[in-house]
């Protein structure tokens, strides 16, 4: 139990799922936007892509953690626990869909110049059809390969702004605020299973990790 008799373990699960959750919609939401103008830079190119270009590499200098915590200071502290939910997820998204439009642009910008967009174009297929039909659909194992080794990237950063007081806040539960009780060396040491939360995110990460190398390795099996 923790310092006020509540269990540890079913907190822990509680918080998992808060925890997980919001890292799961968080890639969701980067699939989203890193898809959709990863592909439109790529495929178009000119002065569109050179002003996304221009954007994401001012988005990708400012320091990641700081920016999540800039955002997350800015929420209200009587928000609702499930506005303040959707809230960080778009939060952590904010940044994090950079670097998959990136590499969705340069996969678009290799395809557009193959044979089968030629082929679409030749046959007069518009823009938006050759996008969804052709462009996307080629570039999905890498996608999904990213997103799921985004995963455990958000789960941190939830923990983060949670343990730091600008997540999740109690008494919603999750496992960056369970890890707030362990903040002291003085009360690790009286009360060591409170770290236990700790463990948890590790595994977590760890599983999301070995998941998004063997779906990497299943997409395209000669990768170095």
């Amino acid at each position: 139990t923790d310092r006020s008799g509540r269990d540890m373990l079913s907190r822990i699960i509680y918080g998992g799922r808060i925890s997980m959750t919001i890292g799961l919609v968080g890639v969701a939401l980067t699939i989203i936007f890193g898809s959709v103008l990863g592909t439109v830079s790529g495929y178009f190119g000119g002065i569109v892509d050179t002003v996304m270009q221009r954007v994401i590499e001012l988005l990708m200098s400012f320091p990641t953690i700081a920016l999540w915590a800039a955002f997350a200071a800015a929420l209200p502290p009587d928000m609702t626990a499930t506005m303040r939910f959707f809230f960080i997820s778009i939060i952590l998204s904010l940044v994090g869909w950079t670097g998959l439009a990136r590499q969705v642009r340069a996969k678009v910008l290799a395809y557009r110049e193959m044979d089968f967009a030629s082929a679409a174009k030749a046959a007069g297929a518009s823009h938006m059809r050759i996008i969804l039909l052709h462009m996307l659909p080629n570039a999905l194992s890498h996608i999904i390969v990213i997103a799921t080794l985004a995963i455990p990237g958000m789960i941190l950063a939830e923990t983060a702004l949670s343990f730091l007081g600008l997540g999740i806040l109690p008494p919603a539960v999750s496992w960056g605020t369970l890890l707030q009780d362990a903040q002291t060396v003085a009360t690790v040491i009286k009360f060591p299973w409170l770290m236990l939360p700790g463990v948890f995110v590790i595994l977590a990460v760890l599983s999301f990790n070995f998941v998004g190398d063997g779906i990497r390795d299943a997409a395209d099996p000669f990768a170095i």
